[in-house]
């Protein structure tokens, strides 16, 4: 690995965790959005990460992606509100199953996993530049 892979691997790990942040709020925006239909309901959506090593890729790319955003299939929250205008025949709307602590617990985790990779990235700018300073 070359001294300057680690620059790759640290803004590919602060992208992964930007995509997760979106889908957090994301999910967290629609936590409270109505349906009239179980089919129709808003679905919490998560990243998959998968990783990247050098001899797996054709470009000598490390790090990690985003492989896939997935939906959960959970089963949406039934609420009987008969004079909701999105009802349906028998009164009731649908609400997303999203929890909001656990996706505050996961936006507090990707927001200190970015941060992290940030101080990985100016840490390893900062000895990159105190060598070549050793030159002069």
């Amino acid at each position: 690995m070359g001294l300057f892979n680690v620059f790759d691997v640290s803004g590919s790990a602060m992208n992964a965790q930007t995509v997760r942040l979106n889908s957090i709020a994301s999910n967290m925006a629609n936590a409270e959005s109505v349906s009239g239909s179980p089919d129709q309901v808003y679905k919490a959506k998560s990243p998959v990460f998968e990783t990247l090593l050098k001899q797996e890729t054709n470009n000598n790319a490390v790090g990690v992606r985003v492989k896939q955003i997935i939906e959960s299939d959970a089963a949406p929250i039934i609420r009987y509100e008969p004079n909701h205008p999105l009802a349906d025949a028998q009164g009731n709307v649908y609400l997303p199953n999203i929890n909001t602590v656990e996706e505050m617990a996961n936006m507090m985790s990707a927001s200190r996993s970015y941060q992290n990779n940030v101080e990985v990235f100016n840490t390893s700018k900062q000895l990159l530049m105190q060598t070549i300073n050793m030159g002069r």
